[in-house]
């Protein structure tokens, strides 16, 4: 018993770090089939291991959306409540813009049925509700706007720029126009 289960973790071991891999090669559509064979397994291991798509996917990027979170919890006391949710918008850019296929992963919201919820997402917009609900509150950020809204313009300004010479520059850069667009426009 014990011996398998030491198996089984290696096995998990070796899968993720193939899935990474892959991941950044191939994006979120990288071949199941493909991981399985460089890992040394079979598909239905991989799928013991995790059982969608968006599963595994959490697992790639689970280290960068912690790392997300930590940083909007960082950011939830500051003064200038604007400059805190841009702050981790820029951090969001910069992660799915260096780590392809996160994006993609972003947006991949029940693909795999309705009884899967993308985690990454949930744990992204619990995280950075707080920076949201100050900017509103401070009247930086129109009242209408959402964690998700906010998400799904980076990971589309991320999409659209992935292929750019410079697609970390041109994805901040979009960035900055759409933080100017969903700000109110105050009376000049």
């Amino acid at each position: 018993m014990t011996a398998q289960r030491a198996d089984a973790r290696r096995n998990y071991a070796r899968i993720l770090a193939v899935a990474e891999e892959e991941v950044a090669a191939h994006g979120a559509d990288a071949s199941l089939e493909q991981i399985a064979r460089t890992a040394g397994v079979g598909s239905a291991t991989v799928r013991r291991h995790f059982p969608s798509r968006s599963a595994l996917l959490e697992a790639v990027f689970g280290e960068r959306i912690e790392t997300l979170c930590a940083h909007a919890e960082e950011l939830a006391g500051a003064a200038d409540a604007q400059a805190a949710l841009v702050d981790w918008l820029r951090a969001l850019t910069t992660y799915a813009a260096s780590a392809r296929g996160m994006a993609d992963a972003l947006l991949q919201d029940g693909t795999d049925g309705p009884e899967h919820v993308n985690a990454c997402s949930v744990r992204l917009s619990g995280s950075a509700d707080p920076l949201l609900q100050n900017a509103a509150q401070a009247g930086a950020v129109a009242p209408d706007v959402t964690v998700a809204d906010l998400v799904a313009l980076v990971t589309g300004i991320v999409l659209a720029t992935e292929h750019h010479p410079d697609p970390a520059a041109e994805a901040h850069r979009l960035l900055d126009l759409t933080v100017a667009g969903v700000s109110p426009r105050r009376p000049g």
